[in-house]
């Protein structure tokens, strides 16, 4: 099966766990917020101002030793445009309060749209099995934040750019998994450019995108700065604990 073909028979379908030694529980918190075979929200969650962030698929490129990744920086040996991602989690059942002590784990595609520790296969054809680029692990301060170091994410047929983000409480236990979306003009300005060039512009807005197409509104980054001196990523990031 190619990748295309797996976003097509759709990614909720597809149950992939991430194997991680310090945190042994994977089961998402129970959430009115869920999705279909194809990994598009079914449901939200609003109490006050706060709104419990989609839920999504983690894909079939998760992480797979997340815990061994303990890093703000995750760039490693990959080109592109300089990324810097400022992630606030917050419990809509503590008063939309910042969640301090959760693990929060990303992974996203290079700029060519290569992910780490897979290939080799239909799915992905470049071989990174070995490697681990782009992926990482952070614990979040009083704040609720982690920041990571990275590059903007490239794009792969069929998917609108993105970013996967998994979140535990401080005992390994899975609260939401989730994608960030990116602002298309933004995107089109970085793919332009620099080593993305070659790859030319995305072929899948976030409208027609099969995680997003049910809409954004509560996965949509904010980010400031320019291609020549570095984006910045802001985006909270609501859970149930």
């Amino acid at each position: 099966m190619d990748r295309k073909d797996f976003l097509r028979k759709g990614l909720g379908s597809l149950a992939i766990i991430p194997l991680f030694a310090a945190c042994n529980e994977t089961n998402v918190a129970p959430d009115t917020t869920g999705t279909d075979a194809t990994g598009s929200t079914t449901g939200s969650n609003t109490t006050g101002s706060c709104t419990t962030t989609a839920t999504e698929t983690e894909g079939p490129f998760p992480t797979k030793t997340p815990g061994s990744l303990v890093t703000n920086d995750i760039t490693s040996d990959r080109k592109g445009t300089k990324l810097t991602v400022k992630i606030t989690i917050q419990n809509k059942n503590n008063s939309c309060a910042a969640l301090a002590n959760a693990l929060v784990d990303i992974w996203h595609c290079d700029a060519e749209g290569n992910y780490s520790e897979y290939g080799g296969t239909g799915m992905q054809s470049t071989n990174y099995t070995n490697v681990h680029f782009l992926r990482g692990r952070q614990i979040t301060d009083a704040n609720g934040l982690v920041t990571f170091t990275t590059i903007y994410p490239g794009w792969y047929s069929g998917r609108a750019t993105h970013i996967h983000v998994h979140i535990y409480n401080s005992s390994g236990k899975s609260l939401l998994v989730t994608q960030i979306a990116f602002p298309e003009d933004i995107n089109k300005v970085v793919y332009a450019q620099g080593v993305y060039a070659s790859h030319g512009q995305a072929d899948t807005t976030n409208a027609r995108d099969n995680v997003f197409s049910d809409g954004t509104s509560t996965e949509m980054s904010a980010i400031t700065g320019s291609a020549a001196a570095g984006y910045v990523l802001t985006h909270t990031i609501v859970v149930n604990v």
